[in-house]
């Protein structure tokens, strides 16, 4: 089972900027996303669904090994 981790920027700017976010649903969305997409500098892009924010679409970005979250929001411009 994949371990799941948070760098620094997510801990302390990501979670302070925006404390409605949490940890288990950026994981869910990496378990199980609508869409990824490789993105520069060695991220990836993760999207999905999560019904605690009104059904509103979460992206979450990884660094290159897809398990270490780097940051998180409410991706307003998705479209399928």
């Amino acid at each position: 089972m994949p371990q799941h981790r948070f760098t620094a920027y997510f801990e302390h700017e990501v979670l302070r900027k925006r404390s409605y976010l949490r940890r288990e649903w950026c994981i869910r969305v990496i378990e199980a996303p609508i869409r990824v997409e490789r993105q520069e500098n060695n991220r990836y892009r993760f999207w999905g669904f999560v019904p605690e924010l009104n059904g509103r679409v979460l992206r979450v970005v990884t660094l290159d090994d897809m398990l270490t979250i780097h940051n998180a929001f409410p991706d307003r411009g998705f479209t399928p």
